[in-house]
C-alpha cells in the first residue's frame, strides 16, 4: 500500500518513481542471472543455449540406445540380409571388393577389371600386424570383411523387425564393415562389446565408437552388459568423435 508522505505533492512523486521503477524492466545482471526460457535466450541480443548434439561423440550418442537384453536368434540366417556382397551402390563392384580396394595398401586389380582385387597388404586395425592378401583358394580368407555389428547380433538386438531392404543396407553400409585379419574376424563371431574387443587396444576407442554409430542409424539396442563394456572403453577417450559417412569412405588404421 502506497504510503501519504507529508504533503500531496510529495506523494505524487513518490508514486511517480515507484511506477517507474516497476515499469523499466530487470537491470542487466538480474537478466543473466535469470534462466533463459526454453528454446530461445531471454533478450533479443542473447544467443540460444546449444543443444545437445547426440552425434557430437560416441558417448552422448551411446545414451541415446535403448537398452534391452539380447532377443532370440530363431529365424537369423545370413540370407535374411540379402544376397552376400550385393553392389547396393550400383557401382558396379560388389560389396567386398569396395572394402577391400577401401582398406588395402596399393590394392591390385584383375586384368581387365574395375574391381576385382587380387592382391595387396593390409594394416590391420583389430592387431595393428601388417598382413598380405592374396586373392586364392585357401588365400583370400586370410583378410576377411567384418561386419563391425555382427549379422547375428544385428538380427537379436532389432534387425528382425527392419524391413529386408535395410538390412540389406545394414549388410553392405561401409560404415559396418572393415577388413581385417581372418583369424580375429572369425574369433569375434556374432559377439558384443561386452565379449570381444580388438587385441589392439589402440583401436577400441575406434571400433565401440563405429558399434554405436551403426546401433543408432540402424536402431538397434544395446545390452546392459554391453553398454557398461562400451562405457568402460569410452571412459578411456571421452572425445571420442562418432564416425560418419565421411569417415567410412577412409581406411581405418590402427
Amino acid at each position: 500500500m502506497l504510503r501519504v508522505v507529508g504533503s500531496r505533492f510529495e506523494g505524487l512523486a513518490l508514486y511517480t518513481l515507484l511506477l517507474f521503477a516497476c515499469s523499466r524492466g530487470p537491470s542487466t545482471a538480474e537478466q543473466a542471472a535469470r534462466p533463459a526460457a526454453p528454446g530461445g535466450a531471454a533478450g533479443s541480443s542473447a544467443r540460444p543455449a546449444p543443444a545437445l548434439d547426440a552425434a557430437s561423440s560416441a558417448g552422448a550418442a551411446l545414451q541415446t540406445l535403448s537398452v534391452r537384453e539380447r532377443g532370440t536368434q530363431q529365424g537369423y540366417s545370413r540370407a535374411e540380409f540379402g544376397p552376400a556382397w550385393k553392389d547396393v551402390d550400383r557401382n558396379g563392384c560388389d560389396t567386398r571388393n569396395d572394402i577391400l580396394r577401401r582398406d588395402l595398401l596399393a590394392p591390385r586389380l584383375k586384368q581387365g577389371s574395375h574391381c576385382v582385387v587380387v592382391d595387396g597388404s593390409l594394416h590391420d586395425p583389430y592387431s595393428a600386424q601388417h598382413l598380405l592378401f592374396h586373392r586364392g583358394v585357401g588365400t583370400s580368407t586370410a583378410i576377411q570383411i567384418d561386419h563391425v555389428v555382427a549379422l547375428s547380433n544385428a538380427w537379436q538386438t532389432g534387425a528382425r523387425q527392419l524391413p529386408a531392404a535395410r538390412r540389406a543396407e545394414l549388410a553392405n553400409d561401409p560404415l559396418n564393415l572393415l577388413a581385417v585379419d581372418g583369424r580375429l574376424n572369425e574369433e569375434k563371431g556374432d559377439s558384443d562389446a561386452a565379449e570381444w574387443l580388438p587385441p589392439n587396444a589402440g583401436f577400441r576407442c575406434r571400433y565401440v565408437a563405429r558399434q554405436i554409430a551403426v546401433k543408432q542409424r540402424y536402431q538397434l539396442w544395446v545390452t546392459p552388459a554391453e553398454r557398461t563394456a562400451m562405457r568402460g572403453v569410452l571412459a578411456g577417450c571421452p572425445g571420442e568423435p562418432l564416425p560418419t559417412d565421411e569417415d567410412a569412405k577412409r581406411a581405418a588404421r590402427p
